[in-house]
């Protein structure tokens, strides 16, 4: 198993598609401030609440100029219905091979103790404007959502 990114760290690279099968890459949107949510799953009680919680403080993201850009392994048909039952406003992308989350080292083996189910550990990457990790969280609990305050706080600190 790979080290974990850390701090410092720049961010792989990945190209993954969008809900409209458009590829997005995290170049770019090199020159913002991201923050990378990987979310377990779509439509997902805890995934759910997380998603919206992006998409209610978006405003307040805008006014820290970052882009908040959620990835799952869910199939990208899955991930548009989720995003637009949820109005999602914010890129939504699909690892559906899984690659992107291997490179993170994010993968959650066994997932609700389906065997040979991988899914992505609900995690934060906070993202300056050259891709350099400012920020992390990452919890092996699925029902765990992340500290909102702590991931504004990270963006504030980035010029």
């Amino acid at each position: 198993m790979t080290n974990p990114l850390k701090i410092g760290d720049k961010a792989p690279n990945f190209t993954l598609p969008d809900t409209d099968l458009k590829p997005r890459s995290l170049k770019e949107f090199q020159g913002q401030k991201v923050v990378l949510a990987f979310f377990v799953g779509a439509f997902t009680s805890v995934c759910t609440k997380e998603m919206c919680a992006f998409r209610d403080s978006m405003s307040r993201l805008i006014d820290l100029k970052a882009q908040v850009v959620g990835i799952s392994v869910n199939d990208p048909f899955s991930n548009k219905e989720f995003a637009e039952k949820n109005r999602l406003t914010f890129p939504i992308l699909s690892d559906y091979n899984r690659e992107t989350i291997k490179t993170y080292n994010l993968q959650a083996a066994d997932f609700a103790g389906l065997k040979g189910y991988t899914a992505a550990k609900r995690s934060i990457f906070v993202l300056d404007k050259q891709g350099i990790i400012r920020y992390t969280w990452i919890t092996e609990n699925a029902t765990v959502e992340p500290n909102y305050k702590a991931i504004e706080e990270a963006l504030e600190k980035i010029n």
